[in-house]
């Protein structure tokens, strides 16, 4: 179980572009119906329209534009997105379960910020990696790595997830000597 983002973005994008060119459409016919002057008069328009070749630049320029607006909104439909919620090692009873990145993300660094020593914890979740970037008032730092690789690794272990990320430390101190 693998569930990843909706694309709400480009299609919200592309709805209130529509939606302004159909509200500009009906401001114009609205505009014509009552006897006012349009913003966009018909007639210059497809007087416009019908003096324009196919070889023209604004044609061309505007075709390339489409196509590759069109392209984009294709890719970002088509490829998949960052998983919202990963996939844990399934128990006896085969029941699909699954862990939000948050909720792991969470997680970890409470098991990191649970080592002694750490005094600022933040953990970076990728699609294959963990990193977790851990400061310390100590002097020295010596072994303090290993210990938030393996509280890592323990959390890792209780929360199971399908594929086992590799785990990255780095420890930054505040009194570091020069």
């Amino acid at each position: 179980m693998i569930r990843r983002p909706r694309r709400s973005t480009p299609s919200a994008l592309v709805a209130l572009v529509l939606l302004a060119a159909c509200a500009f459409v009906a401001v114009v016919l609205i505009q014509r119906l009552i006897g006012e002057r349009p913003w966009l008069s018909y007639e210059t328009a497809a007087s416009r329209v019908h003096a324009t070749a196919w070889q023209d630049l604004p044609v061309l320029i505007g075709g390339g534009a489409a196509v590759v607006i069109g392209l984009l909104l294709l890719f970002a439909a088509i490829l998949p997105g960052r998983p919202t919620v990963l996939p844990l090692v399934s128990g006896a009873d085969h029941v699909d379960t699954g862990a939000t990145r948050t909720s792991l993300r969470t997680s970890l660094r409470g098991a990191v910020a649970s080592v002694d020593g750490v005094s600022s914890a933040k953990v970076k979740l990728g699609r294959k990696k963990v990193v977790a970037k851990v400061g310390t008032n100590r002097t020295t730092t010596d072994g303090m790595a290993d210990a938030v690789r393996e509280a890592v690794g323990k959390r890792l272990d209780e929360v199971a997830p399908l594929t086992r990320p590799r785990v990255r430390v780095r420890v930054s101190s505040a009194r570091e000597p020069k």
